[in-house]
């Protein structure tokens, strides 16, 4: 999915990382034939011999064909693109960044701001990567998996050489923590030992088979985060859940752990970490002393910490130090958007505000001589892109232009921050696209679009999709942080924890009560939609308000936790136990009997679309299987479009534009939009 490439690189979903190369066809010439095929089907009966818009790998049921009408308009939109920074050549030679212009995201060199896109990937997976800290053969560490599995596989390129090495088992989960800034040393996490477990391993980037085990691990979940200055200690995270983690320093030498102190005796969650350029102290984020991730540096021989964001009310989300100033570079997620500050240990000023255009900021690094930030910017009303910011004069450089399938940029829709009130007083808060034909007249038909995680945020991130239903359809879109949803506090972040799940699903009924007190919405047109968790709150809202919602979108989700818990991947259960709660004690097997929507699908009334991918290791596909014949059962339609070639999400972009293609025909169908 696109908008996995912003989140910040210290989420071990989008380690740098990647591999080698493909003779796929270009978007371009795929999308000429389909095009040419789609005026080709003039008749029924020929669109009924061939659907030249549905790839391959997908297998569909209860799916009409796409109205060849249908399709140039949206294609426009689905050939929006981003880009994203992906970190800067050690040699100051330019910066790396991930983007796609054929099938998937693959790796790119830009040596200037606004210069040419040099692609260095051209696999048919999407691939991640970054160079090796002080490589001036232009070095590089690759990951790959296939076909959704999410059984990434590390190589090592090596550019000057022609040659692509694998580092890694070719079998087993494997991501890179954190690599030493001599570029000697890379700490790589692996379940290789029993397929369950996540150890972690220290490995020659450039050596194919010299993993050594540094850390084994039973029933934990260790993050390395970073290495110190001298390369003789590793900044450790032991992460339990969204609400509580406890981090430590191992010593190399002694292959001795000590356990970080945390400046309270209650669960307090960890984000983002790093050794300050002395190595004597570490910079910390977390919630130990109130209700938002505070940046702390902890002293590390008084074991004191001093704060330095103690009056900013918003959760400290990246940061990045750099070793040549010892200035740390931090963002916060105010609101859904992203404020850039800068530190100087060394003076009485604790912050000062660097200056950026509104948006969220991901993967932050100081350029190798200090001078510049490079990160990606995701704009509300534009596709994101690499940047990079001047420390001294503050000015900002644009180095990539992503393009926008042609439209006009001046037709694009930003969202509006709105707050419904909910079953127990509280406010929730959620983005309002409204499209220009809304009015008390000519009412609107709305979407809610509910995020997953579930500790996830909705931010206002620009979509082609949505900008189609907004300008094509005249479909409003509302997106709401439902309770459990990140950036608002941890009190806030705890309030579905385990048997409280249901109460997040009466949220959406506050959304749904907020629609009908609007005077251009339509509240008879409604639909839901939603991925992974998101998936959930779909089946769930369908089950609780069928009266009210004409229809739902279940993208890789949940319809049984009891069943999900015990299929999905070994190395992630205890991690998912610990945020829904646990299946094998009867109580909680009981709450998640009561709240599974599968266990009601008798209640679903409303039409319901189901999409997912067979190899998916997150939510196992019998979950879609499972509520897509429940349904059916009892009558009701069910369109199911189901991937071969994919894993927790469409990320291959024939897939995805075929199943966003259908997402928007349903929908025009489903809320009679003319």
């Amino acid at each position: 999915m696109a908008l996995a490439l912003f989140i910040s690189r210290k989420q071990t979903c989008l380690r740098r990382i990647t591999k080698r190369g493909s003779s796929s066809p270009s978007r371009e010439a795929v999308s000429f034939r389909l095009l040419a095929l789609w005026a080709l089907l003039a008749s029924p009966l020929a669109a009924a011999a061939a659907n030249p818009l549905k790839p391959p790998a997908i297998v569909t049921e209860g799916v009409p064909i796409i109205p060849p009408e249908f399709a140039p308009r949206l294609a426009q939109y689905q050939n929006t693109r981003a880009a994203g920074f992906a970190g800067w050549d050690p040699a100051g030679r330019g910066m790396l960044v991930r983007t796609r212009f054929a099938n998937s995201l693959q790796l790119h060199r830009v040596y200037e701001p606004g210069g040419r896109r040099e692609q260095i990937t051209f696999e048919s997976e999407p691939v991640d990567g970054q160079f090796i800290p002080k490589a001036t053969d232009e070095a590089m560490l690759l990951t790959m998996s296939v076909g959704g599995n999410e059984n990434d596989q590390i190589y090592f390129l090596d550019r000057a050489g022609f040659q692509t090495k694998l580092l890694t088992d070719g079998k087993s989960r494997n991501r890179i923590d954190a690599a030493a800034d001599d570029g000697a040393q890379v700490v790589i996490a692996s379940n290789q030992r029993n397929g369950r477990d996540t150890d972690l391993y220290v490995a020659d980037p450039r050596q194919p088979g010299s993993m050594k085990m540094l850390m084994e691990v039973s029933g934990e979940f260790w993050d390395a985060a970073d290495w110190s200055p001298d390369c003789q200690k590793l900044l450790l995270v032991r992460y339990v859940s969204a609400n509580e983690g406890y981090p430590a320093i191992l010593d190399l030498k002694t292959n001795q752990r000590t356990d970080l102190p945390l400046p309270t005796n209650e669960k307090a969650a960890i984000g983002t970490l790093a050794f300050a350029q002395d190595g004597k102290s570490v910079w910390i984020a977390t919630d130990a002393r109130g209700e938002f991730r505070q940046l702390a540096r902890l002293d590390l021989e008084t074991k004191q910490f001093r704060w330095y964001t103690s009056d900013i009310p918003w959760d400290v989300i990246d940061l990045d130090v750099n070793d040549k100033t010892g200035l740390v570079a931090f963002t916060v997620n105010a609101s859904g958007a992203s404020r850039l500050f800068i530190v100087n240990p060394d003076h009485d000023q604790a912050y000062r505000e660097l200056e950026i255009p509104r948006g969220i900021v991901s993967s932050l690094e100081f350029s190798p001589d200090g001078k510049q930030l490079g990160f990606t910017l995701a704009r509300p009303d534009a596709p994101a892109d690499a940047y990079s910011l001047e420390i001294d004069s503050q000015r900002l450089a644009r180095w990539t232009y992503s393009e926008v399938g042609g439209l006009n940029p001046a037709s694009f829709i930003t969202a509006v921050p709105i707050e419904a009130k909910t079953f127990d007083g509280r406010l929730i808060p959620a983005w309002f696209f409204k499209p220009r034909s809304a009015s008390a007249e000519t009412k609107a038909p709305v979407l809610i679009q509910i995020h997953g995680g579930p500790e996830s945020q909705a931010q206002p991130y620009f979509s082609g999709t949505t900008q189609f239903y907004l300008n094509e359809l005249g479909v409003a879109v509302l997106v709401p942080n439902v309770r459990g949803s990140s950036g608002y506090g941890k009190t806030y972040l705890k309030l579905d924890n385990a048997e409280l799940r249901d109460n997040s699903v009466k949220d959406i009924g506050a959304m749904l009560d907020w629609i009908k007190e609007q005077p251009e919405l339509d509240a008879s047109r409604v639909a839901v939609s939603g991925g992974s968790y998101g998936g959930f709150m779909v089946l769930a809202s369908l089950v609780k308000f069928g009266d009210r919602i004409r229809a739902g979108i279940d993208n890789v989700g949940i319809c049984n936790f009891n069943t999900f818990l015990a299929n999905t991947s070994a190395y992630r259960a205890d991690l998912r136990r610990a945020e829904y709660g646990d299946e094998r004690d009867e109580k909680m097997r009981a709450i998640f009997d009561q709240i599974s929507p599968a266990n009601h699908a008798d209640k679903i009334v409303s039409a319901l679309l189901v999409a997912h991918g067979r190899n998916d290791p997150r939510v196992p596909f019998g979950e879609a299987e499972q509520i897509a014949a429940k349904v059916r059962g009892h009558g009701r339609p069910v369109w199911t479009v189901f991937a071969d070639n994919e894993g927790h999400g469409f990320a291959k972009k024939d897939n995805a534009d075929y199943l966003r293609a259908v997402e928007a025909y349903f929908l025009k169908q489903r809320l009679a939009v003319p």
